[in-house]
């Protein structure tokens, strides 16, 4: 193993007080997806109006008390938006956002997001968690299936509206 090992971790919901450790994970996370906002205030205003709107879950992981001073700050986060599923007829969650910067890694930290994320969509009485992942992504991929998340038979297909490539729809 890699890193410093194990650590005990806390989950927590996100609240406006966060606003500065969210945004930047979600920078972060943004930069490991090679995404580039033409305005570098946009992931701020962005994690801003979804804590102010409360129209996703924001959880951040850090270290437990006991170990606060192995590692202080969040050590990473979650984002979740609440969907409908027509095939379940059901609501469920989608997983749209887990970063853990490199400091926190191979340290239980991602295991911990998911694992909170299954337990509190099951508590809300969710027919299930939906995520995706990179391709390339094999890491995140093998937490999740270790996690119990299989994937599905369906394709998933994306039509990117902001693209101008001359096709219509």
């Amino acid at each position: 193993m890699n890193g410093p090992g194990p650590t005990e971790v806390a989950i927590r919901v996100a609240e406006e007080a966060d606003l500065d450790a969210a945004a930047e994970l979600f920078r972060l996370y943004l930069d490991f997806y090679e995404v580039q906002p033409q305005d570098p205030d946009r992931p701020r205003a962005f994690i801003a109006e979804r804590l102010k709107e409360r129209d996703s879950l924001i959880l951040l992981a850090s270290a437990s008390a006991s170990e606060a001073g192995a590692g202080a700050g969040a050590l990473g986060f979650a984002q979740v938006y609440p969907m409908i599923s027509s095939l379940d007829m059901a609501p469920s969650w989608l997983l749209s956002d887990l970063y853990v910067p490199p400091a926190g890694r191979r340290r239980g930290v991602g295991r911990a997001l998911v694992r909170d994320v299954v337990r509190r969509a099951r508590e809300a009485g969710m027919s299930g968690v939906q995520l995706d992942t990179a391709y390339d992504n094999h890491t995140a991929q093998h937490l999740y299936e270790a996690e119990g998340f299989t994937r599905d038979p369906f394709h998933i297909y994306l039509h990117d509206l902001r693209r101008t490539d001359g096709h219509t729809t």
